[in-house]
């Protein structure tokens, strides 16, 4: 079977995008939201991250936990806040690092980095291709970062560290559906969004939740729980992040799943080698941001992340966007090298290298959003 042929197998065995569990088809945007969206939500909750066993904590709280105002060299105020939240297993709490740019007279779009690199690489001592935060300041948005081992620390213990240490239960045994360390980053993001709404200089309704790698995978599970979250950035996410599961290039599910236990809910693990009986793809994930705008980025050498599933994933959640009468991706051909398409609810570009977040990926984002934000 040739690579066409392959891809054609692909689109026609994916799960149904625009029909329901019984059958019925989904022909406006409000059966979409109301019977469609909630289901695939819910299957994805069941099959693939698991379900967190609480929402917003009933105990949270926010500290500032310092301010400088005149940082990078006056282009900037820098601000630290700690996210404190409590459970039957213990206290908790989630450092934010939030660049705000100098001389703004009214409330500014932010980019919110899910972040696995350690607080000396985003805080103030650090400015880097991967958190570019005085180009970022410079064109007119804040920068907000948190670490996601301050939720959950990426090792597979038994789920005995981080929040799952806090919430679940402790005198049971853990379900098969129960949330791993990706729905907890997740849900801490949701509790950072909290912390970013209660700051009067952020405009609370153009917010971007971006993420690299499994911190793209994060984002877009965020973005498909939580709707605040106005733009989703996936930077080479890959497999259970845009790719699709059933192109089967770079990493597998089973390839996740061996490398990465802890990462997802244990009924994932049956579709190891098993991609065409998953009940859901990542196209419906994509297609779970409409009608917010979502971007997806790939690189040309990043073969593991399977930057053409990731592109066939946009073009397979198209059809929710234009539910909405909104224009999404707006091509259907594999762009080249280098190439960045903005005008349509699903941003896109194929840059040159490998596996990273970088100056060029930012850039790409920032003028999107100035595109779409300004």
């Amino acid at each position: 079977m040739n690579t066409e042929q392959q891809n054609k197998q692909t689109f026609l065995s994916l799960p149904a995008l625009l029909k329901t569990e019984a059958g019925e088809r989904i022909k406006t945007a409000a059966e979409w939201r109301n019977k469609r969206r909630p289901e695939i939500l819910e299957l994805f909750r069941t099959h693939v991250f698991g379900r967190a066993p609480v929402g917003k904590p009933g105990i949270l709280r926010f500290e500032s936990e310092g301010v400088i105002p005149k940082a990078l060299s006056g282009k900037a105020t820098y601000k630290q806040s700690a996210v404190h939240f409590s459970g039957p297993g213990g206290r908790g709490k989630v450092r934010l690092f939030l660049f705000l740019p100098a001389g703004c007279d009214r409330p500014v779009p932010v980019f919110l980095l899910v972040c696995h690199l350690p607080p000396g690489k985003i805080d103030l001592k650090r400015d880097s291709p991967f958190w570019p935060v005085e180009k970022i300041v410079e064109r007119g948005y804040a920068a907000a970062a948190f670490y996601t081992s301050d939720v959950d620390p990426d090792i597979d213990d038994g789920f005995k560290n981080g929040v799952h240490g806090i919430f679940d239960r402790s005198d049971e045994a853990r379900p098969p559906d129960a949330w791993g360390t990706i729905a907890a980053w997740a849900w801490g993001a949701g509790l950072v969004m909290d912390c970013l709404e209660a700051e009067t200089a952020l405009d609370h309704q153009r917010v971007a939740i971006a993420g690299h790698s499994r911190g793209g995978k994060t984002a877009l599970w965020c973005g498909a729980c939580d709707e605040r979250f106005a733009l989703v950035i996936s930077n080479s996410s890959g497999c259970t992040g845009a790719a699709l599961a059933r192109h089967k290039q770079g990493e597998t599910v089973k390839k996740i799943n061996t490398g990465f236990p802890h990462w997802f809910c244990d009924n994932y693990k049956k579709y190891n080698d098993r991609e065409d009986e998953l009940p859901v793809d990542q196209h419906q994930l994509l297609a779970m941001i409409a009608p917010r705008r979502l971007y997806v980025s790939s690189a040309a050498d990043d073969w593991w992340a399977d930057p053409q599933g990731e592109f066939f994933s946009c073009i397979q959640a198209e059809p929710v966007y234009r539910l909405f009468g909104l224009p999404g991706l707006g091509i259907d051909t594999m762009p080249v090298t280098g190439q960045s398409f903005h005008n349509g609810y699903i941003g896109y570009h194929l840059r040159d290298g490998g596996h990273d977040l970088t100056l060029y990926d930012w850039q790409c984002y920032l003028d999107y959003t100035d595109k779409h934000w300004k």
